[in-house]
This record gives structure tokens, C-alpha cells and sequence, in this order.
């Protein structure tokens, strides 16, 4: 990604469209614009012009095209925009048109957004938020995604930042004169200031994570061959994805299947029947997965006998227009078949994993975000118990670096093109 390049991308929905949208960003922007039109409009004021092929002169659509000089642009760079009409051809000739300028080039996978990082636009963390924007696909997912992306975390982080400068200029102070007879210490009030912003750091240590609010709650259904995990996996998704027979061993791997309940993602596992005595050797891979499903799993439904329930699972006796079950100890009866508690079970999940998810007001964080955060914590912490001053104002740089790197301001380069490559091509 060469940063004096010019790079243009289709940023709208792909053709047939009403409207589709081409953005041009780097040092040639006004120039096309000029090459392409014969003029540059107003910055920041939509303009009708006649855009021309500068090969034979030919027209290539009259539409509307805005200048927007950087660096108060998207990227912080010279951006333009061709909102042309959106048809299949229509658009590809005019990128066609584009790619023969000198100087311009396709854009690669999120390098609008990677430019406008790089500029000073946004910081890692709204970026982390707009990657999730775009792939949002729940009004939860969509929530947390733009309270990131609109900085709700970054403002947080700088308003810490703030505070702990605070806290190191009273350290540097007593650094300074620690050679003077009654000095050498920081005053009684540094470690109760350092303890009550770690508390605000373990406040939003607590959040769920953004990687389970991405993927889904996680639950896993569990049992012995036969017990019906599969049919109950397809009443539950309100789909056949599972083959579901009366056979025992039918499932031989792991099935996954996203799914939305009630606004809440939801990631459902369909496992092997878990056995000690069979022979089949696909069978026992089957069943080593499964029993690594059920361990990785936010929540287990167990179908097998009471007793041998994971800790913290619910316990569903099923098939019960066939065998019933309505004695023991049994959290939910159900059918597969007749869907008899189905939609009560199903409600029970959608409350389960909304207490695992973000409650008003409370960001879900990246594991990249928490891990840095539970760092800067603790620096945090070390510093305020110790008694060398060299140690306190050490575990106070270490928290300070440690906000700095969740707003990318260093230490980022290393998983800058995991993150950007998440992005589509126009973005």
C-alpha cells in the first residue's frame, strides 16, 4: 500500500445500482477531476458536470462529482468523489478510464481507512469499530460497533491518559528533588490515585468481548449417540442442517451454524455422540472434537443422562412425544418432532446469552483492546505499591505505552493488515 499513490475504489454496493459511488484519495484527486471534466468544482459542493474519456473525447456519464481537499477529508488526503448512474458497464468503463491515468491505481482491501489511520483521522480503536460496522449483521453487533467506531473508547483512553500524566508529573516532581532532605517519596494521595484508576480500568475489564459478541454465543449440544442432539440442533435453527436419523453415530464432526435470535447472535454446535467403545476410528475423531466443542462452548445443552451433565449446563430431556420424561432432574422436556417447549427453550437462550452480552452503556471490548487495558492495569498497580521512585515512574511509562498502543499510536505495524484486510475494497 504506497502511500503516494492515488487510489480510487467502487465504495457503493456492487451494480446494477441507482447510484454508484467511486472514490479517488492521494495527490491526483483534483487532477482527474480536471482530466475527466475539465474543471475542479467548489470543495465540498456537489456539482453536475459532464465527465469525458481524455482518450477519444467520448462521454462517460453526467453526474454529479464533489472536491474535498485534505487533510479535512475522509483519508486526510485530496479526495474525490464520482457519483455516477449505476449501471454494470457504466462503471466499469469509467474504472477502466481510471486505471490508464498515470499516477492512480485500484485501492487495495481497507487502505481508505488504513490512509486515514495513517493521517491522524481516526485512531486504532474507531477503526477496530468501523470493521465491525461493516460487518454487522445484529442491532447489538451494530450498537457496540458504532459507540467504537464513534470513539466512545478512545475518549475513555485519552481521559485516562489525561489522568495518569497527572499522577507521573507528581513522581517526575519528587525525581527531581529527591536529592533534597525530605524527598524521595511521592506524596500519600499517588497510591490511592493509582488504585482508583485501576479501578476504572477493571470497570471496563468486565465487559463481555467483542469476539463473542461477533461470532455469536456459543452453544454447544452434547450427548451420548442418539439422544437427538442433531434433531433439537434443526429445531432450534428452524432449519435441516444437521442429518438427523434414528441411527446412532450419524454425526461423525462438529456442524456450526450463526444464527440471530431476538437480535442476539448465536453460534449453535451440533457435536458427535460422546462414547468410550466405539472402534470406528473417524467415530473417535468425531468424539475427541466434540468433547473440545463442549469445552470451548459459552453454554452447553446436555442431552445425556442427568448425572453426567458439564457444570453449568442445562440439562434437556428430549423425544418426549415419544419418552417421556417429566420426572428427574431435567431443566427443559422437549420435541424435536412436535416442537413441544421449543419456543420456551429457545427464549431461555435468548435471555441466557443477553446477560453475556453488552448491557446499555457498556462497550464489548476486542481481546486486543483488554489485553492492553488488564496491561496497563496492572503497570498501573506495581506502580502505586512500590517505594523506589525509579519503579513507580517506570510502571507509570509502561501504563502510558500501553495506551498508546490501543490507540495505535506505536507498536501497531505488526497487525495493521490483519485488521484493514477485514475491510472491502472501497472502504
Amino acid at each position: 500500500m504506497a502511500g503516494n499513490d492515488t487510489i480510487f475504489a467502487l465504495s457503493s454496493g456492487n451494480p446494477p445500482a441507482g447510484i454508484a459511488v467511486i472514490r479517488i484519495s492521494g495527490p491526483r484527486a483534483s487532477d482527474v477531476l480536471q482530466i475527466l471534466g475539465g474543471r475542479v468544482p467548489r470543495p465540498r459542493r456537489a456539482s453536475v458536470m459532464q465527465l469525458r474519456d481524455p482518450a477519444d473525447g467520448s462521454l462517460l456519464d453526467e453526474t454529479l462529482v464533489l472536491s474535498l481537499p485534505g487533510p479535512a477529508s475522509a483519508t486526510g488526503e485530496d479526495c474525490a468523489e464520482l457519483h455516477l448512474h449505476g449501471g454494470r458497464a457504466l462503471v466499469a468503463r469509467v474504472q477502466d478510464v481510471l486505471a490508464r491515468i498515470e499516477g492512480l491505481r485500484q485501492a487495495d482491501a481497507g487502505e481508505f481507512t488504513l490512509r486515514a489511520f495513517r493521517n491522524g483521522r481516526i485512531d486504532l480503536a474507531e477503526a477496530e469499530g468501523l470493521a465491525d460496522l461493516l460487518s454487522a449483521e445484529t442491532e447489538l453487533q451494530l450498537r457496540n460497533a458504532q459507540a467504537l467506531s464513534e470513539g466512545v473508547l478512545s475518549k475513555k483512553v485519552r481521559e485516562w491518559r489525561e489522568d495518569l500524566l497527572g499522577i507521573s508529573a507528581r513522581v517526575e516532581t519528587s525525581i527531581d528533588f529527591s536529592d533534597e532532605e525530605d524527598a524521595g517519596s511521592v506524596d500519600t494521595g499517588f497510591a490511592r490515585d493509582c488504585r482508583e484508576l485501576a479501578e476504572q480500568l477493571g470497570e471496563w475489564l468486565d465487559a463481555p468481548r467483542a469476539e463473542t459478541l461477533r461470532e455469536g454465543y456459543r452453544v454447544a449440544i452434547g450427548g451420548p449417540p442418539n439422544a437427538g442432539k442433531s434433531s433439537l440442533f434443526n429445531a432450534l435453527i428452524e432449519e435441516d442442517a444437521a442429518i438427523a436419523t434414528p441411527i446412532a453415530g450419524t454425526t461423525r464432526d462438529a456442524l456450526h451454524r450463526p444464527v440471530a435470535l431476538g437480535g442476539v447472535p448465536f453460534l449453535f454446535v451440533d457435536t458427535a455422540g460422546l462414547r468410550t467403545d466405539t472402534s470406528d476410528q473417524i467415530e473417535a475423531i468425531g468424539i475427541r472434537r466434540a468433547a473440545d466443542e463442549l469445552e470451548r462452548a459459552d453454554f452447553v445443552l446436555w442431552l445425556g443422562e442427568a448425572g453426567e451433565a458439564p457444570a453449568g449446563s442445562w440439562k434437556v430431556a428430549t423425544k418426549i412425544d415419544v419418552e417421556p420424561k417429566r420426572g428427574g432432574d431435567w431443566d427443559f422436556h422437549v420435541s424435536s418432532t412436535t416442537l413441544e417447549n421449543i419456543p420456551a427453550l429457545r427464549s431461555a437462550l435468548i435471555a441466557q446469552a443477553r446477560e453475556a452480552m453488552p448491557k446499555p452503556g457498556q462497550i464489548a471490548l476486542h481481546d486486543r483492546q483488554a489485553r492492553l487495558i488488564a496491561q496497563a492495569q496492572g503497570s498501573l498497580l506495581e506502580a502505586g505499591n512500590a517505594h523506589d521512585l525509579l519503579l513507580v515512574a517506570e510502571g507509570l511509562r509502561e501504563t502510558r505505552l500501553a495506551f498508546d498502543r490501543l490507540l495505535g499510536h506505536t507498536g501497531t505495524e505488526d497487525m495493521l493488515d490483519a485488521l484493514f484486510g477485514r475491510f472491502c475494497i472501497g472502504k
